[in-house]
């Protein structure tokens, strides 16, 4: 029991709940100011996302790109990298399912599993490129990643307009049912709600974001280049190498996010104006959780919740839908300010202190 107590009183627990809580708070107040009632729209959020089967099993599909898009930025944050092109990278992977799942017809068990790999390597390959360039010509890889963002946008409307969309529509084929990875029986059970594969590979992505990290090699040394890439490069690591491997994959995990999508929820690509969100909303996801793959996957949940659940809030409560990005913006806010946070749970900590001595 005192085990779990100090589980639950560990800084690195106490600082993420404590800013979800102060974000909360300071929502509650930007309603006040509105003349809105918090409680009213926070119930209403609440019934939103659990009042019925259909939204449960919408929010979970809400959560499931989300965690990873969160886990791309989390591990290059890891690494020593900042991926803020886990935008594109989620693009690719969009793309090039979407190639995969319309241009072949293969056996349901080939071809659903080689549409998601494709998604992961184009993924991959496109985090790379920023590697590659931070590496070879020490270039910024915030600069290239969000660049990348924008190339991956137009370039992938252009792969669409040219090859898979007939002419006159705004969206592709759709891509073979053996390409599909939705659940058909779960989605019955849930009301018809566009659940699919894509959430449990998602938990899986974490577990081996845990994994290759802290349990292999490769692991090692990618942390360590991301803590001190010259002390790294006297004791023999390749820096280079382990910066492009770092945002491949990191991009995999996006690529693979973006690959759900497309197979999963909507089955064809739409012609995009305008980017996704999902890798932008992954940073946040990412600081919230703190860059470790459970707490991605806790704070892909709050994000998903809240974003889902927002609607709820204007029809429920007349709150409007910007309120709740006060809300979420707030939230990490207090995660980054890490000295206003612990200014709350200092006594909890010195009671803690004073029981162990």
């Amino acid at each position: 029991m005192n085990r779990v107590i100090a589980v639950f009183t560990k800084e690195s627990f106490l600082v993420p709940l404590v800013a979800i809580i102060l974000g909360l708070l300071t929502g509650a107040i930007a309603m006040l100011a509105g003349g809105f009632n918090p409680a009213k729209a926070y119930m209403a959020l609440i019934e939103k996302v659990f009042g019925s089967a259909y939204n449960f099993g919408e929010t979970i599909r809400q959560i499931t790109p989300l965690i990873f898009t969160g886990l791309a930025v989390a591990f290059a944050f890891r690494t020593g990298l900042f991926n803020i092109g886990a935008e594109g990278q989620f693009i690719a992977g969009m793309i090039a399912s979407t190639a995969v799942g319309v241009s072949f017809d293969l056996p349901a068990y080939i071809h659903a599993p080689l549409a998601v790999i494709a998604g992961a390597i184009a993924g991959g390959l496109w985090g790379s490129i920023a590697g590659y360039l931070k590496a070879a010509r020490g270039v910024n890889e915030v600069i290239t990643s969000i660049m990348l963002n924008w190339v991956a946008l137009y370039l992938g409307n252009w792969i669409m307009n040219a090859f898979y969309v007939p002419s006159g529509q705004q969206r592709s084929e759709m891509i073979h049912d053996s390409a599909s990875i939705t659940i058909g029986w779960l989605s019955e059970m849930f009301d018809s709600a566009r659940l699919h594969w894509g959430t449990l590979i998602a938990v899986i992505a974490a577990i081996f974001f845990y994994v290759i990290l802290w349990k292999t090699k490769s692991g090692f040394e990618l942390r360590a280049v991301g803590l001190n890439p010259h002390a790294s490069e006297y004791a023999g690591m390749n820096v280079n190498r382990n910066v492009v491997k770092a945002m491949f994959i990191g991009g995999m995990f996006a690529g693979i996010g973006g690959a759900s999508e497309v197979l999963g929820v909507f089955h064809y690509q739409a012609i995009m104006t305008a980017q996704p969100g999902y890798g932008f909303d992954g940073i946040a996801v990412a600081l919230i959780g703190g860059n470790t793959p459970l707490g991605v996957i806790l704070g892909a949940i709050l994000f998903g919740i809240l974003t889902f659940g927002a609607a709820g809030m204007k029809f429920g409560a007349g709150v409007p839908v910007e309120l709740i990005r006060v809300v979420i913006a707030s939230v990490i806010f207090f995660v980054a300010a890490h000295g206003i946070v612990k200014v709350f749970i200092k006594p909890i900590l010195k009671k803690q202190k004073e029981g162990g001595n």
